[in-house]
């Protein structure tokens, strides 16, 4: 029997569309921690996330600003900037993108248990014009204000009433709802199973308002928390992505015929903080005082801590110290700052001594074994090294899944962070990690409460000024302040590190998100 053509049309279509119809599976050590993007203020979670969920403001390839459910905005006075909202989005369920979504978003991300109020604590309101237009107006001149919505993802008024989701998830008291395990984005990609430590799968949003640069229609997301079975995974086949590649693996890796390694510098920071709030420390060996509250002290652990061993032992070079909160790349990065207190464990036990320690005392240490790189074996050197000068620090390693939810709530003495500013902009981290915690989301994650009043006056100065040379000194003078001080101890870049199946195309950002509508399979 003889096809029509039209019929044969029709079947090579078919078998065209079945060709053509791609899975990627990617792996991490790690899950992220909930579908909600209002709930936790960390990059692979809003990486992830930001496949389902849009910002108004959007990055390209480069991490520059493009339109992204917003096409245009304008500032037609110092406090105020208008966004122009785009036409015909809409969510997954079906439902348009109006005005009403934008202003219940920042309402809800500014709101008690969400994790992205650093992001709105200069926001005063969020009004609607019309459908298609929105105005947002700051407490003060905000220059970098589209900068800051870039992480700031749109949600449905209507779906989080209906599912009683109004409110983010509360990772700190444990809290879930609907938008814990659902989703509906206006994204390119839609959440179809989600199974957390398990298994997440997104398919392709047919009704996404923009182009997308792939012919991917399925990811399949595993965490995969040890190291040699992720590697043994890429290497057979099994997935077609992973990161972080660890360290140790990377030559081999470069060496298999099927397998493709991506390396570049990150823009994030990992830093030790230390509890400089209470009276008396919740995990320590002194009773009745806090340690961490002495200069002395502080910087006692500073240079107790052997960075360059860290770097070429543990990180095996793919790691670059510092002395900053804020690295190479970000806006307002002062290089002649860039500077570390010399490593001088004598140096030490005489600081601690001259504090009263003369011989160290105890600590908890927390820290994650899954979020950073080698980040277990960086905390286990660094605690090896304090031990060298007489504290010991009772190391406490553990998943994200539980870590993170732990030091958010301040339930912590001394805690390894990582850092990249969400703005890629100075100003993100003295507001975030160095600005005194205040109700309305400024020093959010300065989880140690450290406190410089002229600290905090320059962070508002900076986020009013508009004259780059200003603003540059300013930052300086509070970056000054806070390594004098020795709020923080800063540690290093780390590099970043993926694997690939050499058919499979990937954009690989220096803040370490994956876009997956980037993602080509040959």
């Amino acid at each position: 029997m003889k096809l029509r053509p039209t019929l044969i049309a029709v079947a090579l279509a078919v078998a065209c569309g079945s060709v053509a119809a791609k899975t990627v599976r990617i792996a991490n050590q790690g899950d992220a921690g909930s579908m909600d993007p209002h709930s936790l203020n960390e990059s692979f979670q809003l990486s992830f996330t930001g496949n389902i969920y849009e910002p108004l403001v959007a990055r390209d390839k480069k991490l520059g600003l493009v339109p992204g459910l917003a096409t245009r905005w304008s500032q037609p006075s110092p406090t105020v900037w208008r966004f122009e909202l785009r036409q015909g989005v809409r969510f997954h369920d079906g439902a348009p993108f109006t005005a009403d979504d934008v202003v219940f978003s920042f309402k809800r991300a500014a709101s008690e248990g969400s994790d992205m109020r650093s992001y709105t604590a200069s926001i005063k309101e969020v009004r609607a014009l019309d459908d298609r237009t929105v105005e947002i107006e700051t407490n003060s001149p905000f220059p970098i204000l589209p900068d800051v919505l870039s992480l700031v993802y749109m949600m449905s008024r209507k779906w989080c009433e209906t599912n009683r989701a109004e409110q983010p998830v509360d990772r700190r008291k444990g809290v879930e709802n609907a938008a814990s395990f659902r989703a509906n984005g206006t994204g390119p990609f839609r959440l179809k199973e989600r199974q957390p430590s398990t298994r997440t799968v997104l398919v392709r949003n047919g009704t996404y308002w923009d182009k997308v640069e792939s012919n991917v229609d399925e990811i399949v997301f595993t965490p995969i928390s040890n190291d040699a079975t992720r590697v043994a995974a890429v290497l057979s086949g099994e997935i077609d992505v992973m990161e972080p590649v660890p360290l140790q693996d990377i030559e081999r890796l470069k060496a298999a015929s099927n397998v493709k390694v991506l390396q570049a510098p990150e823009l994030r920071t990992i830093f030790l903080g230390m509890d400089q709030k209470r009276d008396e420390l919740l995990h320590s060996s002194v009773k009745g005082k806090n340690p961490f509250k002495d200069k002395r002290v502080r910087q006692a652990v500073y240079q107790a801590i052997d960075i360059e061993t860290i770097k070429t032992r543990v990180m095996r070079n793919a790691a670059t110290p510092t002395g900053l909160l804020v690295a190479p790349g970000v806006k307002g990065f002062a290089p002649e700052l860039n500077k570390r207190l010399p490593y001088d464990p004598e140096a030490a036990k005489k600081l601690l001594a001259e504090a009263g320690y003369p011989n160290g005392f105890e600590v908890g240490m927390n820290c994650p074994n899954d979020r950073y790189v080698n980040d277990g074996e960086v905390c286990q050197a660094v605690a090896a090294n304090l031990a060298r000068v007489g504290i010991k620090a009772n190391l406490q390693a553990e998943t994200k899944a539980t870590y993170f939810p732990k030091i958010l709530s301040r339930n912590t003495s001394f805690y390894m962070l990582g850092w990249t500013p969400g703005t890629y902009d100075a100003h993100n981290a003295l507001n975030a990690l160095i600005a005194t915690p205040s109700d309305k989301g400024q020093g959010q994650f300065n989880l140690g409460s450290y406190s410089n009043a002229k600290v905090d006056e320059l962070t508002h100065k900076i986020q009013s000024e508009t004259d780059p040379a200003r603003r540059n000194e300013m930052i300086r003078e509070a970056f000054r302040i806070h390594q004098d001080d020795v709020g923080h101890i800063p540690l290093h870049q780390q590099s970043l590190a993926w694997a690939a199946r050499r058919n499979v195309e990937l954009v690989q950002l220096a803040d370490n998100f994956m876009p997956y509508k980037w993602i080509v399979v040959k």
